[in-house]
């Protein structure tokens, strides 16, 4: 016998719920849960849905993330197309993309847009709890508004999300901010950075000393707990942020403010990406171990120049899907059942044809039908039905067929067996629908 073939380490299967698993990964339910979810508060705020290709130019990653992000340097999937020789690389994120096909399309021309995208990212990375080698993520962007109100509004709708699939801020998740200014203004603050770590380079662990002089701004948001005191007391950017940017920055807050939601000014919060400027968020959760944050983003307003378009302000987030999944999941929050609305019971073949028509017409009117298949018992096939989920049982029997009728019996709670006549069955379906 030939070996199983399994799946690549760190890329998972996503499976119904009914499927008894080991990884306990979320169900496929509760993906398509929080899809449907996520589009109704999109849609509310304007956003329009787009795809980009998961297989892009290895060079538009390291244009636009930095040659020296963790992500360039270790964590791509990059490979060498074996039919005309050009570098490919895996998506690792979408925000390239995104910018990459607006460019290309000139897609800008009219105006502003909010868009939204959401699939598979790549990462070679170690898989750990809610982070794999392939995951899936939710790209939002705001292109070609430049105020701090779409900044607000994004984190926001965030915020509204969270609402929506039962997440309590504050409690499950929290906001942190932070403003890292113009280039200019972090050119300084990198130069004062710089020369304060140099004098504490004994105290810095070898990631440090090699970001250094390479991205020394990730140096400040590093796990170690035995450069914590190093950090906390290495210059700050906000001390470097001119007039402006702080007037963004505080435009921002006033609006959030405004809205009611708290937030921790975090400034050792960076980003890990290269394009980022003034605007920088992070939602994240105790509830996930170390490595707490769930969503991030804010505002990149060179990307677009340095990609090879027009200078155009930016704002967006990503989320990563399984980590937010499974919070979801480890706090039990109620997630609506999946349960078809009636399960058909057929006693043999002789029956179908006169129950496929009505199930089809209750289908046709918006009921959930799960059909029995493959024969069986009555009492087998009940054992099924309660098994589904299924609130009514649609009993298509010999008896009740010679009377040109179906017996509809209730699974859940108290209510009374009664016969509905096969021919009418679009009248008495809104009985059989989920409240």
């Amino acid at each position: 016998m030939s070996k199983n073939i399994q799946a690549v380490k760190g890329m998972n299967d996503i499976l119904p719920a009914s499927v008894d698993r080991k990884d306990k990964l979320p169900s496929s339910q509760l993906w398509s849960w929080f899809e449907t979810t996520l589009r109704g508060v999109l849609q509310r705020y304007g956003y329009q849905y787009m795809l980009t290709p998961i297989v892009e130019p290895t060079a538009l990653f390291v244009r636009g993330l930095g040659e020296v992000t963790d992500i360039v340097e270790k964590e791509m999937y990059s490979f060498t197309d074996s039919m005309n020789g050009d570098q490919l690389t895996l998506r690792p994120e979408a925000t390239a993309g995104i910018v990459r096909a607006m460019v290309e399309h000139n897609a800008l021309y009219n105006g502003p847009l909010r868009l939204w995208t959401m699939g598979p990212m790549f990462r070679h990375e170690r898989p750990q709890k809610g982070r794999y080698r392939q995951f899936n993520q939710l790209d939002v962007e705001a292109l070609g508004f430049a105020g701090p109100d779409v900044d607000a509004e994004i984190i926001l709708m965030v915020r509204r999300l969270w609402q929506e699939l039962g997440l309590v801020v504050g409690q499950h998740v929290r906001l942190e901010l932070n403003s890292l200014g113009q280039p200019e203004e972090r050119a300084a603050h990198r130069a004062a950075l710089i020369a304060y770590l140099e004098g504490h380079a004994d105290k810095l662990d070898e990631d440090g000393k090699r970001r250094l002089h390479s991205n020394p701004l990730r140096i400040l948001d590093t796990k170690n707990p035995a450069m914590q005191d190093v950090v906390e007391a290495a210059p700050k950017l906000m001390d470097f942020l001119g007039e402006a940017s702080l007037a963004h920055f505080n435009a921002v807050r006033a609006i959030l403010d405004a809205a009611g939601l708290e937030y921790r000014i975090n400034t050792r919060l960076v980003r890990g990406m290269d394009y980022y400027n003034l605007t920088v968020f992070e939602w994240v959760t105790d509830q996930l171990g170390s490595q707490g944050t769930v969503c991030g983003g804010g505002r990149y307003d060179g990307l677009f120049e340095q990609l090879g378009g027009k200078p155009t302000p930016a704002v967006g987030f990503g989320l990563g899907i399984e980590r937010l999944l499974l919070l979801i999941d480890e706090l039990g929050l109620a997630v609506p059942s999946s349960a078809p609305d009636v399960y058909a019971i057929l006693p043999d073949a002789a029956a179908l044809s006169q129950a496929m028509p009505v199930l089809e017409a209750l289908r046709a009117e918006g009921v959930a039908v799960q059909m029995h298949a493959g024969g069986g018992s009555f009492k087998s096939q009940f054992k099924k039905a309660d098994a589904s989920g299924a609130r009514f049982a649609l009993v298509f029997g010999a008896d009740e067929l010679a009377r040109g009728e179906v017996a509809v019996k209730p699974l859940r709670g108290d209510g009374e067996q009664v016969t509905r006549p096969l021919n009418t069955a679009a009248a008495w379906a809104a009985d059989l629908r989920t409240a």
